[in-house]
């Protein structure tokens, strides 16, 4: 069986949120599924999907370091910034993180790691609210 939902996600400042409740409650025929995959593709190229550790909050607030760190706002060769500082910073994080993840199912469960939850990664300082379009299969 196929199912395709697609899903707003609330706006959020930058950062790497976890989103995973806010996901799964968005998605009915979840439990109906005994085993199969999900889907999901962020339809933003300035916002990405991760799976990463669920527990610790400080894991979401040191990922944020690395990546303003490691892609800096105002680099002197971007061209790209109609939309302000974090523009182009948020394009180039986009595709190192990436725009979809594939999740087994299990058991009518999303069947993640015990320390592993989906992250919603804004780039942007006010991205507003994010599409992800959720795509279940399995019987």
């Amino acid at each position: 069986m196929w199912y395709q939902y697609t899903l707003r996600l609330k706006a959020r400042a930058r950062g790497f949120h976890l989103v995973t409740d806010e996901i799964v409650v968005q998605l009915p025929a979840l439990r109906s599924l005994n085993i199969g995959l999900c889907h999901l593709f962020i339809q933003h190229t300035s916002a990405s999907l991760a799976l990463n550790e669920n527990a610790d909050p400080t894991v979401r607030l040191d990922m944020e370091e690395h990546f303003n760190r490691y892609v800096p706002e105002r680099a002197p060769y971007y061209q790209h910034d109609y939309e302000g500082d974090d523009d182009m910073p948020a394009h180039i994080k986009n595709v190192q993180i990436g725009s979809s993840l594939t999740i087994p199912i299990s058991a009518g469960r999303l069947n993640l790691g015990t320390w592993q939850g989906i992250y919603l990664c804004e780039h942007r300082d006010q991205g507003g609210s994010r599409r992800v379009i959720v795509t279940l299969n399995g019987e």
